[in-house]
């Protein structure tokens, strides 16, 4: 798991590899610095989800990425205010789905949970993440296990699944991710799933507005969807969200990413084509942080790759740590407005 390392080294501790193994006049030996008289601070690592600092060490857990249901039908949404990251991606008919990331707090209670798509190996493939879906369709299902990912599927029996009694199928699963931590083992992350701002970065540069100012957006996934966010407190929130009151996951920052959308090459139920969003390769890119948007270029090379940005001007372009909402939008027929 390569994870970035942030670390203060006094100087004592760096003057023990400067010192001499014998003084300049041939006289004996000075004594070797005391090394538990120096005051380092212990490494620290950092989470690829959100950039901070995981105070206790990496998580027993691997990351989770639970499927949600996005729609009216679906509500409440719970959990999402305890994830690390969340990412909206087009399902078939229009409508969208929540891939929810899991790693630093674990919830019991998680849901309304839904099936996977094909989209789901370049969103989890980053972090080496282990999807929660009610199912799928066995072609999607089949393609992303022969990609590499665990899958906890209540189709396939795992265990944690239990029904909101107020819902109906198939907008009544729910799913105790602590059930699930049990049987799960920690899989390889190979790097951060965002270029993450160095906490030493000067605050001038960190602080430079180079986009325009917006504290609203409406961003569209197709004719049948929509997302509205608004800036609150620093924070950007939907305004038509699904989640349970007061429980909606608040992004300290917001990425929109545009992207090619192909045929998964099979129809769900009632007959709608489903789409696959390719998430890899590149496109342009939108960032909501505070007031400021800023248009970037995204690039990720490969569906297991995690995301970078180049901005404008060509230089690389990083995310400030934090809780990100990822919007993955069809390239050709998405669009984003500002207020």
């Amino acid at each position: 798991m390569k994870l970035r390392l942030v670390a203060a080294v006094s100087a004592a501790a760096l003057a023990l590899s400067a010192c001499s193994s014998s003084s300049s006049d041939g006289g004996e030996k000075p004594a070797a610095p005391d090394a538990s008289a120096a005051t380092a601070t212990p490494l620290v690592e950092i989470s690829p989800l959100t950039g901070l600092a995981l105070s206790k060490g990496r998580p027993d857990n691997p990351v989770f990425v639970v499927k949600i249901e996005n729609t009216a039908a679906g509500a409440p949404q719970y959990g999402l205010d305890k994830a690390d990251l969340v990412l909206e991606e087009l399902v078939e008919g229009g409508l969208t789905r929540l891939a929810a990331f899991f790693y630093s707090s674990i919830p019991s209670k998680v849901g309304h949970v839904r099936s996977l798509r094909t989209s789901d190996i370049g969103i989890a493939g980053p972090v080496g993440g282990q999807i929660v879906a009610s199912g799928g369709a066995n072609g999607a299902y089949n393609k992303v296990e022969k990609s590499g990912i665990t899958v906890f599927s209540e189709d396939a029996g795992s265990a944690g699944f239990s029904s909101d009694p107020a819902k109906y199928r198939p907008y009544n699963r729910l799913i105790n991710l602590k059930t699930v931590a049990k049987k799960a083992k920690r899989s390889a992350i190979k790097g951060p799933y965002l270029p993450w701002t160095p906490a030493d970065a000067p605050a001038a540069a960190a602080a430079a507005a180079t986009g325009r100012a917006a504290t609203s957006a409406t961003v569209r996934f197709s004719n049948a969807t929509s997302t509205t966010w608004k800036l609150a407190g620093g924070k950007w929130t939907r305004t038509n969200g699904h989640a349970a009151p007061n429980k909606d996951f608040e992004a300290d920052t917001m990425v929109v990413v545009f992207a090619k959308v192909g045929d998964a090459g099979y129809t769900d139920p009632a007959g709608n084509p489903v789409p696959e969003t390719v998430f890899e390769g590149k496109g342009d890119a939108m960032v909501f942080h505070g007031e400021q948007v800023d248009t970037v270029t995204w690039r990720k090379p490969g569906l297991d790759e995690g995301l970078s940005f180049t901005a404008a001007d060509g230089s690389p372009y990083t995310i400030d740590p934090g809780k990100v909402f990822i919007e993955l939008v069809p390239k050709d027929a998405g669009s984003v407005t500002l207020r």
